[in-house]
């Protein structure tokens, strides 16, 4: 079932670009636009948000 999509532009840090696109080939996913659209679905349906976004959490780890 499609739904509305919209295009959306971020930007990450190389590493997590090579390990998204990493987890696409190992679950064949068709693009990393998908694999991405999981984990936003992941963590909207099965995690407290405020978990993720807690001040301990929310630090990127490549700002040293």
């Amino acid at each position: 079932m499609a739904h509305e999509k919209t295009d959306f532009a971020a930007t990450i840090e190389t590493d997590q670009a090579e390990w998204l696109t990493e987890q696409t080939a190992e679950f064949g996913l068709p693009d990393d636009s998908k694999a991405l659209r999981i984990l936003i679905d992941f963590a909207m349906e099965e995690l407290d948000a405020q978990l993720i976004f807690a001040s301990e959490n929310s630090r990127c780890r490549h700002c040293g």
